[in-house]
């Protein structure tokens, strides 16, 4: 299940954590859980893994618990150190690469709906809404949106879809790096703490 590259998609195993959630009665993709956790913690939110589960639980109206909830936790703890790491190390949480591309398209769609609600629910309730985000983040966020209504154009050929995917994702990356960052940055000029997720 585990090994030492590639951030979340390297690290954890979407299909087992797809099995998790189909155990216990949720209809959400692993994508989608992991968008959402990102999101949590590029708005700002606090690093304790916990409140992020507690967040995942609310922006998502799940109820994670048992081993999923423990993977979730660590898959917390996992996204935060990669967004933070010198060597750009996240990767968003997506379907192996010989899923088929409708599903791999579909799940990044899905990571980016969770990412916005994420994001949306910490700048709410710290009670900033989408106003004064810092650097580029207000621009990469509407392409992140835009993002949601993703899929695949049949009249390309495989091989362009197939290289067209690869960039979004790699833009994704950065993308989602970049927002940290500026948020970051915003927090540390504004000496301000880390707003709870509740």
């Amino acid at each position: 299940m585990f090994d030492d590259n590639h951030g979340a998609g390297g690290v954890f195993d979407f299909d087992e954590i797809a099995d998790h959630l189909v155990e216990q009665g949720e209809q959400v993709s692993p994508s989608e859980l992991h968008g959402c956790l990102t999101g949590l913690i590029c708005a700002g939110a606090t690093a304790e893994a916990d409140a992020g589960l507690a967040g995942l639980n609310q922006v998502l109206d799940l109820d994670v618990h048992g081993e999923l909830a423990d993977l979730m936790l660590r898959l917390y703890d996992v996204t935060l150190a990669s967004l933070q790491d010198d060597e750009f190390d996240f990767h968003p949480l997506l379907p192996d690469d010989d899923t088929e591309l409708e599903l791999r398209v579909e799940s990044l769609a899905l990571w980016c709906k969770g990412f916005m609600a994420g994001f949306a629910r910490v700048t709410a309730t710290a009670g900033r809404g989408n106003q004064g985000l810092p650097g580029d983040s207000a621009e990469i966020l509407k392409d992140i949106a835009i993002m949601i209504e993703a899929g695949v154009d049949e009249d390309l050929p495989e091989d362009e879809s197939e290289g067209n995917f690869v960039e979004i994702v790699e833009y994704l990356r950065f993308a989602a790096l970049n927002i940290f960052m500026d948020t970051q940055g915003q927090m540390e000029t504004g000496e301000r703490e880390p707003p709870a997720v509740h």
